[in-house]
């Protein structure tokens, strides 16, 4: 008699140990009584009835989702791999576990599906310069997809985008003649403010011969600061003046 009753106190005890769970304070319960939804649960101390009811722990903290690189075809037709981070939390615990099988691996696809979505619309120059507005419009999409879940997208972070070795090359060298198109350009200015400046020069040099005398004596200085030996240096006819004296 005596073992009978040690039997049922451990059974009993054995029955109310299993009852037991604690939940943490970031985590909640979702509770099922014969497999109907009964509420959520938590933080503390919660009774679960072995065998008649279940709970389901669900963790509110937030979530980074580490997406896998994903293959991506542009809007011009590049080739480019691209992989993300996915910042996410859950603010319904019911909904996470009534609405979808696993809410994890349901964001998790959604998250790769939108990003080569989102990317595949745009060309590369925006993906490599407007990566901040692709981050937010990623951002809105899943979560406007996964409120339906009870999850909340806060952030979406694009992470690398690499190229292929062929893609690269060929950028270096778009980018090189760029850097030579601008340095034409440049120079082509610099001769045409040149040009003008000494057309202007020209202009009134023109109008007093004794300033084209001085500009005369000038260079014939700065050219005999050379090593040559020979120096041809043209002048006008009324520059000869100045070397012809009267015969007296």
């Amino acid at each position: 008699m005596l073992i009978t009753v040690l039997y049922i106190v451990v059974i009993v005890l054995a029955l109310i140990m299993a009852s037991l769970r604690i939940l943490k304070e970031y985590e909640r319960g979702v509770l099922f009584t014969l497999g109907r939804f009964t509420g959520v649960k938590g933080p503390g101390l919660i009774v679960v009835i072995p065998y008649i009811q279940k709970m389901e722990r669900v963790d509110l903290r937030t979530i980074v989702l580490d997406v896998p690189t994903q293959d991506v075809i542009s809007h011009d037709n590049v080739s480019v791999h691209v992989n993300a981070v996915v910042y996410y939390r859950v603010i319904d615990p019911e909904k996470c576990i009534l609405q979808v099988e696993d809410f994890n691996n349901a964001t998790s696809q959604l998250a790769q599906t939108t990003l080569r979505s989102v990317l595949g619309g745009h060309e590369l120059d925006e993906m490599l310069s407007e990566r901040e507005k692709l981050n937010f419009d990623i951002q809105q999409i899943l979560d406007k997809q996964t409120d339906a879940w009870g999850i909340k997208i806060s952030n979406v972070e694009i992470k690398h985008i690499d190229l292929d070795e062929s893609m690269i090359r060929a950028i270096a060298k778009q980018a090189e003649a760029e850097r030579q198109r601008r340095a034409k350009v440049i120079n082509s200015k610099g001769e045409l403010e040149a040009s003008e400046n000494l057309l202007e020069a020209a202009k009134i040099l023109a109008q007093n011969p004794q300033a084209l005398q001085l500009r005369y004596l000038q260079t014939l200085n700065d050219i005999s600061s050379d090593k040559t030996n020979t120096i041809v240096f043209p002048f006008s006819s009324d520059f000869s003046q100045f070397f012809n004296k009267p015969k007296g």
